[in-house]
């Protein structure tokens, strides 16, 4: 049976803890613990770098150079004078930008300049959509270069040993290559819809990225082309070759979003991809062609590469805005964290380096690591309900200052207490009690300070745990029979042990005792259902009833906080059960006889009510159900005469009746017709 306290019926449960950032001390106190490089990542990073060892350090030092009337950058290549073009998805637009200004440089007439590479005598090739064209840019002015069978230019490379200009195009797959004149030949027709990518080795070789199937080809003369690699997903977006001819590419598995643009797509003068969600991974190629994954990212795509002058790799994310990298030993960092959605290009090599946003279009000139502006901010700490804070420790090396503000919704806004007085030394935090707490760790100090855990300890007010439903199975009682069907198997075997169990709601995550009582209905006097000294923290229990006389009992549980709080704040909450029924022994037949076909007795129980009489010929499976008198089975006593000739039509025949009571007990009787 079970049995709901009303205060929960049709309530909302209790405010319920947040995962917290580290493990919870389960007396009393609980602590805040950022240890991991996941622990430092959830929030916002200014001029430094997480990495996957659990660090924080100084990263890329960004200036920020807004666009107007561009939504997004898709390309970016940096000029020998160190300024940067930018191709862009607002009428096909090539910005120049110096690091201080951004200035139009050229219009192609198209939707998107999908990418920009040096090319032919020190001129700019821009790859176009949606009309298949390659624009040549130079002296300032831009020209069509060439008109390609296709509708979408993904992307260009450029091979100086054999003066060749390479397209990858969509929707038909195929790679285009140009001559200085702007004649195009089908270099490879591949069996995919897009090849979105293209690079080319030092020797020569192409490699070019397919999108519908993530495959990477490798292709080493007209038409002479094998699957370098099949990534299983939808898009290989970019490749980056070194000097070495050592590959890296980025793949991903695109959820929905996927933005192919068109003229009929176009609505206003700045038009924004939609929203994209999927997951990316970038690969290393050895100069054998031997794979290796360096990054899995199973929250964010990838939408750029880029390798920097330290040899690395560099890779963009498209719904976070942020910059990774990984080294050798596989540990990654987190060096940039921008505003903007995504990040639509990057370029890290030369004397000049940039990091371009994208949603809204910002560039992001990278002025050196770390500096007095490199700001790491938390995630949102949730203590679950009010708390008090205590002290904030760091560990790591250099000098830093750390701060905290709090609040009491989920996103900081302006109800939250200004950020504290920062603290160069483990200290108190002063911030006032809340739910909600962020911590900040400044480098201004010292650039090449590493910040390695925080810990911050919280006390949160003694909630009181409540007991809000009690079940006992294997019993009867007012509520239910165990039967299933007059006539059909009974669900359930009789027997002496209840199993008890119930529900609480734990607010707060105290570690709880429970306490089990039980008593006869009627009375007043409560007896433990425990052994002596026996401690329940499980909310379940047998119960074993042999020993006790029949009849009706109620349970009570009270739940109780006191071995995760001192006597003082210790709490507890009790509830009591509905009537169960304690019945351990089957009813009797103090009188069955039988008349022609007609059966006639009384069935008596010592707790009742009876709950099924049923009669079978002797040997057979077909069994009929009786009625009591009354027509109601209700009473411990009940009364039967019924004709059993549909049963036993003619002859001498034994039956056999059975008779059970509501806690599933049985009795077994037989009778002679003749």
């Amino acid at each position: 049976m079970k049995y709901v306290h009303p205060r929960f019926i049709g309530a909302v449960s209790l405010v319920l803890f947040a995962a917290l950032a580290g493990s919870a001390v389960a007396v009393g106190t609980r602590t805040f613990e950022l240890r991991k490089g996941d622990d430092f990542k959830g929030g916002d990073l200014k001029g430094v770098a997480v990495d996957s060892s659990g660090s924080v350090h100084a990263g890329f030092n960004l200036g920020q150079v807004p666009t107007t009337d561009v939504a997004s950058i898709w390309s970016a290549l940096v000029q020998k004078d160190g300024s940067v073009l930018l191709g862009t998805g607002n009428e096909g637009k090539i910005l120049v930008s110096d690091g201080a200004t951004v200035k139009l440089a050229a219009s192609t007439g198209a939707l998107v300049v999908t990418s920009l590479v040096e090319g032919f005598g020190g001129a700019v090739f821009a790859g176009t959509l949606p009309d298949g064209e390659v624009w040549k840019y130079a002296a300032g002015k831009a020209e069509k270069f060439a008109k390609l069978d296709a509708q979408h230019v993904w992307q260009v490379a450029f091979d100086p040993k054999t003066k060749s200009l390479f397209a990858a195009t969509g929707p038909d797959g195929k790679l285009f290559r140009i001559d200085a004149q702007g004649t195009a030949q089908v270099y490879f027709d591949s069996p995919e819809q897009h090849l979105m990518s293209v690079a080319v080795a030092p020797d020569g070789t192409v490699y070019a990225g397919a999108s519908e199937k993530a495959k990477l080809y490798r292709i080493t003369g007209p038409g002479r082309a094998t699957v370098l690699y099949d990534f299983g997903r939808t898009e290989v977006r970019a490749i980056s070759v070194t000097s070495k001819g050592v590959v890296y590419a980025i793949a991903n598995e695109i959820k929905n979003g996927t933005y192919t643009p068109s003229r009929k797509t176009v609505a206003g003068p700045a038009q924004k991809p939609p929203k994209t969600t999927g997951k990316g991974t970038l690969y290393r190629f050895a100069a054998d062609g031997s794979p290796e994954q360096l990054l899995d990212d199973k929250d964010d795509y990838y939408t750029s590469l880029a390798l920097g002058d330290d040899g690395r790799p560099y890779v963009g994310t498209g719904a976070e805005g942020r910059v990774v990298t990984v080294d050798d030993n596989l540990d990654e960092a987190i060096v940039a964290d921008v505003e903007e959605r995504q990040i639509g290009a990057l370029a890290l090599k030369g004397k000049q380096r940039y990091v371009l946003g994208s949603d809204p279009a910002v560039v992001h000139p990278v002025r050196g690591t770390g500096g007095p502006d490199a700001v790491w901010t938390s995630k949102v700490l949730d203590a679950g309900i009010l708390a008090r804070f205590g002290h904030l420790e760091w560990t790591g090396t250099g000098q830093l200052e750390l701060s905290t503000r709090s609040g009491n919704t989920q996103e900081p806004d302006d109800t939250w207490s200004p950020w504290s007085t920062g603290l160069v030394a483990p200290g108190l935090v002063t911030s006032p009690s809340a739910r909600f707490l962020q911590v900040r760790a400044r480098w201004s100090r010292d650039p090449a300070a590493v910040l390695s855990s925080v810990t911050i300890p919280f006390v949160t007010s003694n909630l009181r745990a409540v007991v809000t439903g009690i079940d006992a199975e294997g019993v009867s009682s007012s509520l239910t029979t165990g039967i299933e069907s007059s006539g059909g198997p009974i669900a359930k075997k009789s027997g002496t042990t209840i199993s008890l169990k119930w529900k609480v709601e734990n607010p707060d995550k105290d570690d709880l005792r429970y306490l089990v009582e039980y008593r006869m209905a009627g009375t007043s006097a409560w007896y433990s259902v425990l052994a002596p000294r026996e401690t329940l923290t499980k909310t379940s229990y047998s119960w074993d009833t042999a020993d006790l006389p029949e009849g009706k009992y109620q349970i009570r549980v009270t739940a109780t906080d006191e071995i995760s709080n001192p006597p003082g704040q210790v709490r507890s909450h009790e509830l009591v059960s509905g009537a169960i029924v304690v019945d351990n022994t089957p009813p009797t037949v103090p009188d069955l006889d039988a008349a022609g076909r007609r059966v006639r007795g009384t069935v008596v129980d010592g707790v009742g009510p009876i709950a099924r009489i049923e009669v079978s010929v002797v040997g057979s499976d077909q069994w009929i159900p009786l009625s009591p008198k009354d027509g109601i089975f209700d009473e411990a006593r009940e009364e039967f005469d019924a004709d059993v000739s549909a049963l036993a039509p003619n002859g001498h025949v034994m039956l056999v009746l059975r008779a059970y009571d509501r806690a599933q007990n049985v009795v077994v009787r037989n009778v002679s017709l003749k």
